[in-house]
């Protein structure tokens, strides 16, 4: 092999090994940032505490109507009543074991004034009692779960605007899990649940960025490795 067929070889190697770090970075960095957007853009009920169920009631602002879910704050009514008041249930969550619960969801008594509300998109909406976007001013009330790690957030399995019209959120027939008995344990209150769930959002990610770090380690010492077998044996 002439010394310009292994020159040829060698930059040739040099620059698949170029190309591969290049990759493994990129796709190091979707494994790192999607999550946190999948995390932020799907809000599924796993990232909420269905084991508490609250009331809350107040009035719509900042309307952000779309896919794949919709958004309004609520600035809370400052006399909210002890738990849920009689209101009309949508007729896919009258069954008792759905039904029960709702009914005595006691009031939110958290620290925040507004809470920033997630619902399905207006596809699901309109199927299910809403077909049309909620307007600034506009009065609800809503039955839901608080945000594990977010706690002014607020997803509600069935919400009332216009006086009483019923909204089933859980775009189904039951509940997404069976919450707690009423009263709540002390330790259940919004303000205590965020706390460990940051703790292990951090942990998870200190974990993710580990693995990543050695992956690429591993992938560059590997590509070095065998660059330099390679031009060893093109010598």
């Amino acid at each position: 092999m002439s010394s310009l067929d292994g020159t040829t070889l060698l930059t040739r190697a040099r620059a698949r090994l170029l190309r591969l770090a290049t990759a493994s970075l990129a796709f190091a960095m979707v494994l790192v940032v999607f999550p946190v957007r999948a995390a932020h853009a799907h809000h599924g009920w796993d990232d909420f505490d269905t084991d508490r169920l609250y009331y809350i009631a107040g009035t719509v602002s900042e309307v952000r109507w779309g896919e794949p879910h919709s958004f309004f704050t609520v600035t809370l009514d400052n006399d909210l009543p002890g738990e849920t008041p009689e209101l009309a249930l949508p007729e896919q969550l009258q069954a008792p074991e759905d039904s029960g619960p709702i009914k005595v969801a006691p009031s939110y008594r958290g620290s925040h004034e507004a809470l920033e509300v997630v619902i399905a998109p207006p596809t699901y909406t309109g199927m299910w009692g809403l077909d049309r976007p909620l307007a600034d001013g506009e009065q609800v009330e809503l039955v839901g779960y608080i945000n594990k790690s977010h706690d002014d957030e607020f997803r509600p399995v069935v919400f009332w605007f216009e006086t009483g019209k019923p909204v089933n959120q859980v775009l189904g027939s039951e509940l997404p899990a069976k919450p707690l008995p009423v009263p709540y344990p002390v330790s259940a209150a919004p303000d205590h649940a965020p706390a460990a769930a940051e703790d292990s959002e951090g942990t998870s990610a200190i974990v993710v960025w580990i693995v990543l770090a050695a992956g690429l380690i591993v992938v560059v010492a590997g590509g070095a490795v065998y660059l330099r077998a390679r031009s060893r044996r093109d010598v």
